[in-house]
């Protein structure tokens, strides 16, 4: 809960970018709290987001990268690396950024997903809304999913109260 506002789940947003995905999607979740508008911008609100992350996350990334590598599932560190042309917020790579959005996501062998960050003016001020949407291509990618899906509740919970507790 931040400031009496706690992280809640709603509706996938159909002002969002990624609002293409939600049909097909073998992973489709938004969470969302109201934050104070504080002028910055998407880029810097994604950077506290996912920026210099806690070290409980670190080692579940850590888990989660040896788990998948002998599956050929790219690692953190590979994403990182993949494709030094583009921006990186953490080793999420930046598809795309407006004034109220910013968009990142990968494209993989096994999965493919769009992480977005969303801004919103509301009845009540300003919400940030973090969607997430995935979808497998094979059944490594449906497995992947399943195991993670508990974790990235967590995750991404954790992270939207980060990003607006800095508003």
């Amino acid at each position: 809960m931040l400031g009496g506002w706690p992280v809640q789940r709603v509706e996938p947003p159909t002002a969002s970018a990624i609002s293409g995905w939600h049909a097909g999607a073998d992973l489709l979740d938004s969470y969302g709290v109201h934050a104070p508008a504080d002028g910055a911008t998407m880029r810097a609100i994604a950077e506290r987001a996912l920026g210099a992350p806690p070290l409980w996350f670190k080692a579940l990334m850590a888990v989660s990268d040896a788990a998948v590598t002998p599956f050929g599932v790219r690692t953190s560190g590979e994403l990182r690396r993949a494709r030094p042309d583009r921006a990186y917020i953490d080793f999420f790579p930046i598809l795309s950024e407006s004034a109220d959005e910013i968009v990142l996501g990968e494209d993989d062998r096994h999965l493919d997903f769009r992480l977005s960050l969303l801004r919103q003016a509301g009845p009540h001020g300003s919400m940030l809304i973090a969607t997430t949407a995935a979808r497998t291509h094979n059944r490594l990618g449906r497995l992947y999913l399943r195991a993670i899906h508990p974790f990235h509740i967590l995750v991404v919970r954790a992270m939207i109260a980060r990003a607006a507790a800095r508003c």
